[in-house]
């Protein structure tokens, strides 16, 4: 059998990991490590579980024993789908690279860029980062990665269904091309293996377990769940899973219970809390401080019930999970794998449970065509109440008193007789009696009979209005001719109040200064009126005649 002795691996990492309590390595490192020691690319294949992280840590932290970081430009690049399994990967770093001076860096959103900058600015060895937090510290030039030696992708088909794969392909032009590349994964989707053919030469192909499988130590249930009706299918979902908790008892000593959207999961947490469990919520829509403490608290043993979504499925390290209930079936299948494996790890047992719906037929065929196995189905267990058509057994289902109100389905359902019931009942008869009393008449002359001229109807509405009150506002009134005179008689005629134009311009806008003057008058100046003798000009024989006054120069 190989130990961590047999392969070749720093004293100081191997010291640190006897320290950690390991000796015997996982299939998947045993393979893995020699090829990364070489600086060989390696494609590792394994599920979830079998210790792919420190497949790549440890050859990582002894090739980079040697040589010196410096600012700005990390030696090494380690690439997470999610900020917990980047924080794990780093965990996994500190424990096995306590003995040696390398330094690290954990990029991940949530968290303020000044403390991470700093760090990047000193030099680091290993940067551990996701895919966007990565981009935007080099597109604010803070980074450089030109000198990255060694660069690994963990969970990559996550890195897929995220949506990351446009930016690790970036990401790896960004890189210079003499580089060795590791890419690790429990499943291997056509677009990563399209990835894989294009960054990486000639890898090494280790595949430890067929692709897809579920762990041997983990007990599988399939719970169906068939609701009175569709809506109160969420309901009886969380009964039962309560159903399930108190069915196991001790056993249960911590559990991961997975919802396929994020309000659920804030739900469920919720209707535990109410119900005496304890449990807390974990998500994307959370803050990174506060998904930290709601992990770390799990880990610990002070959360007994940690519900989540899809972002604790893949990577996450917590050895001692003893159940894993799908609340969810997920939609994709390679999550059922990676959901499940968050227990029975490292050799441990646990069990994992499924709840169904009708509607989740086409979900579960196609999570046992991946795992080549059928999902055995078990039992409700006692204490599980599924829920009525009605919670009040006093009135009746909604399809029957639809009926009966509007002759529907309940149509034919007797109904008791109603007192108004009878005196419809009655009805002909006294219109019957009424024909015998009334005279026989023309149908059309009966009709003329009850029926009044439009005009007549409408004096006879405004009589019973009240005549005097309308015989006060006509006394009111004056008649229209008379307030017309009245009218008049206070206005002046126009052609009296204005004047006449040519009277008009005689007189100023300011009265005081008299009538106003047409021409000069008396108001001509002096030097108008003033009579003057013209000279005549001088000919050209009295200007030659004359005395010069000049003086020639």
């Amino acid at each position: 059998m190989t130990k961590f002795t047999d392969l070749a691996l720093d004293p100081r990492v191997l010291q640190a990991v006897t320290e950690a309590g390991y000796e015997t390595p996982t299939p998947i490192q045993a393979e893995a490590i020699p090829h990364a020691l070489t600086g060989r690319d390696v494609l590792g294949i394994a599920q979830t579980g079998t210790g792919k992280t420190a497949s790549f840590t440890l050859p990582m932290i002894t090739l980079l024993g040697q040589g010196r970081a410096r600012a700005r430009m990390p030696r090494s690049l380690v690439l997470a789908p999610t900020r917990e399994l980047a924080a794990q990967v780093a965990e996994n770093f500190d424990i096995y690279a306590k003995h040696t001076k390398l330094t690290k860096a954990l990029l991940i959103g949530g968290v303020a860029f000044g403390e991470q900058d700093k760090l990047i600015d000193r030099g680091v060895d290993v940067l551990i980062a996701t895919p966007g937090r990565l981009l935007d510290h080099f597109e604010r030039g803070k980074l450089l990665l030109t000198g990255v030696q060694i660069m690994v992708v963990d969970e990559a088909d996550r890195m897929l269904d995220m949506g990351f794969i446009p930016d690790i392909e970036r990401i790896f032009t960004l890189t210079p091309p003499k580089r060795q590349t590791m890419f690790y994964s429990a499943t291997m989707a056509p677009e990563i293996e399209r990835i894989t053919k294009t960054f990486l030469k000639d890898p090494a192909k280790i595949e430890v377990a067929r692709q897809a499988t579920t762990s041997t130590t983990i007990t599988q249930a399939l719970i169906q769940v068939t609701p009175v009706r569709k809506d109160r299918s969420f309901g009886d979902k969380r009964a039962m899973l309560r159903a399930l908790i108190r069915a196991e008892g001790e056993a249960c000593t911590n559990a991961i219970i997975f919802c396929n959207r994020k309000m659920d999961v804030d739900v469920v947490a919720k209707s535990l809390k109410s119900h005496g469990f304890n449990a807390a919520p974990i998500h994307g829509d959370l803050a990174q401080s506060e998904r930290m403490k709601t992990l770390d608290a799990f880990r610990d043993g002070t959360l007994h019930l940690l519900v989540a979504s899809d972002v604790a499925a893949r990577g996450l390290d917590i050895p001692a999970v003893s159940h894993v209930f799908n609340f969810d079936v997920p939609s994709h299948p390679e999550d059922y794998v990676h959901r499940i494996g968050r227990t029975g790890r490292a050799g441990r047992l646990g069990k994992a449970f499924t709840i169904a719906v009708p509607s989740d037929e086409k979900y579960l065929k196609a999570i046992q065509s991946l795992i080549k196995a059928e999902i055995p189905r078990g039992e409700a267990p006692e204490g599980f109440e599924p829920s009525t058509a009605d919670s009040r057994p006093d009135r009746a289902p909604r399809e029957d008193r639809k009926g009966r109100e509007r002759g529907g389905r309940g149509r034919d359902r007797e109904r008791p007789v109603k007192a108004h019931d009878e005196v419809a009942a009655m009805e002909p008869v006294v219109v019957a009696l009424k024909a015998e009393v009334v005279e026989e008449a023309p149908r059309e002359e009966r009709r003329e009979e009850r029926r009044e001229p439009r005009g007549d109807r409408n004096d006879r509405r405004r009589e019973g209005r009240g005549e005097e009150r309308g015989e006060r506002r006509e006394d009111r009134r004056e008649p229209r001719e008379e307030r017309g005179e009245r009218r008049e008689d206070r206005r002046e005629p126009r052609e009296d109040r204005r004047e006449p134009r040519e009277d008009r311009r005689d007189y100023r806008r300011d009265r005081d200064l008299g009538p106003s003057v047409i021409g000069m008058g008396e108001h001509v100046p002096d030097f108008i009126l003033r009579s003057f003798a013209l000279k005549a000009a001088p000919t050209v024989e009295e200007v030659e005649e004359a005395p010069a006054t000049g003086t020639e120069g």
